[in-house]
């Protein structure tokens, strides 16, 4: 029964009566159709459509919380406290809460669990107040399980402004609705949907020793395909040009961070389309 504080996550509540219809409009996720007990991908875009923000949104009896970066919770509190205009809402950060991850057991009885929908396998989320229970395992034990499954997550495997959601796999983990309507920076994620254009993709790395540190350079025929992203051990996150992946792999060379050969695949639960070769091989 692996649980892992992560003392990095903070709260951020919305609530309220037009908590929903506000949030509706400028998140990437649907929050209608949220269920209790889910925690659900989401992120706020610039109007350019790239990402400021990556959080969980689940739901609480008056409104939302979002599961955020603590170093990002003031300054999203900030900008949704900009879009809510005459909106009915209260938009404020709960740092009496805790925040921790389960994986793969039982729910210790004094959280609540919800279970977080971007992956099979990833395990819940669980809220409860600050030490109303101990952790068996770290929250780089948490981070490992995470990587292991090919799941990012921003400011780890990509740059919080410079990235759209499809490079972040937002599209493949259920943090865009496609069919709900305009939010910010819409239109531009939408366009991506439609044709095709997402050429940069977070990928799944792995290397035949410990992992190069995050912000390598990978690149292959002395071209760059990309950056390394988290990593533990010898597996690890890549954001990566996959159409430039695909001229490499077709022209034998081996992708390298640094000086180490990697071996680039789709993580197992995506379906964007890769190159005709289909992984590199490390040697």
């Amino acid at each position: 029964m692996p649980v892992a504080l992560l003392p990095d996550r903070v709260l951020v509540t919305v609530v309220g009566p037009d908590a929903t219809t506000l949030l509706q409009g400028v998140l990437t996720c649907n929050v209608e159709t949220l269920q209790p007990g889910e925690a659900r991908l989401g992120a706020l875009l610039t109007p350019q459509g790239k990402i400021l923000f990556d959080f969980l949104v689940s739901r609480i009896p008056d409104g939302f919380r979002l599961d955020v970066q603590a170093d990002k919770a003031a300054d999203l509190a900030k900008r949704l406290t900009l879009y809510r205009l005459r909106a009915q809402a209260t938009i404020a950060a709960d740092p009496t809460v805790a925040v921790a991850a389960v994986w793969a057991g039982a729910v210790p009885p004094a959280a609540e669990a919800v279970a977080d929908s971007r992956a099979a396998d990833l395990g819940a989320r669980l809220y409860a107040a600050a030490g109303a229970f101990s952790a068996d395992a770290t929250e780089a034990d948490y981070h490992a399980h995470r990587i292991a499954l090919g799941v990012p997550e921003g400011g780890r495997d990509y740059a919080f402004g410079d990235a759209f959601p499809h490079e972040a796999l937002m599209d493949q983990l259920g943090g865009v609705d496609f069919r709900k309507g305009c939010y910010v920076g819409q239109e531009v994620v939408s366009r991506m949907q439609h044709r095709g254009t997402a050429r940069t993709r977070i990928l799944a790395a792995a290397y035949p020793d410990t992992a190069p540190q995050p912000g390598t350079e990978i690149t292959a025929g002395g071209k760059g395909l990309g950056t390394t992203g988290s990593a533990a051990g010898t597996r690890g996150l890549a954001l990566v040009r996959i159409d430039r992946l695909g001229d490499a792999l077709a022209a034998g060379e081996t992708p390298r961070a640094g000086e180490r050969p990697v071996t680039l695949e789709r993580p197992a639960y995506a379906t964007f389309a890769m190159p005709d070769v289909a992984t590199s091989a490390a040697g």
